[in-house]
């Protein structure tokens, strides 16, 4: 099965329009949308970019959510809390799924590109309310 004519998309990495990642990342991220629309109901891909020591902490989402390392490193874990001891270092072309739910949490130490697919509407919520940029 795959994509009809009107679904098409073709892109190379120069093609991404970067803007700001949404407020409820951790200040310093850029969030491109290659398909889809995070905000609505259906499939959506983005690519996060985030800096040199970008941390953010244990959160969940409604939907499984399928991560890819495009480059640089990812430590991905699961758990209630950031803790890098019970993290896995992805390098690129590294993947990750968080289930729908669980509580997880991702860092990088040299700064990444991620690709994340799942599906919409997005939302995250952090374990720690205190963490939720959002509420500052």
């Amino acid at each position: 099965m795959g994509l009809s004519t009107a679904a098409a998309a073709q892109m190379n990495p120069n093609d991404l329009k970067w803007g700001p990642a949404p407020a409820v990342f951790p200040a310093g991220a850029q969030m491109a949308v290659l398909s889809g629309d995070p905000g609505k109901a259906g499939v959506f891909v983005i690519r996060l970019k985030m800096p040199v020591g970008y941390k953010i902490p244990a959160h969940q989402h409604p939907t499984d959510e399928y991560v890819t390392v495009v480059s640089g490193d990812l430590s991905l874990g699961m758990g209630d809390k950031l803790d890098p001891a019970k993290s896995a270092k992805l390098a690129p072309g590294g993947f990750a799924v968080a289930g729908a739910k669980m509580n997880h949490f991702a860092f990088t130490q040299g700064g990444a590109v991620v690709q994340v697919s799942a599906e919409g509407p997005f939302a995250m919520t952090y374990v720690n309310p205190q963490d939720d940029p959002t509420r500052r």
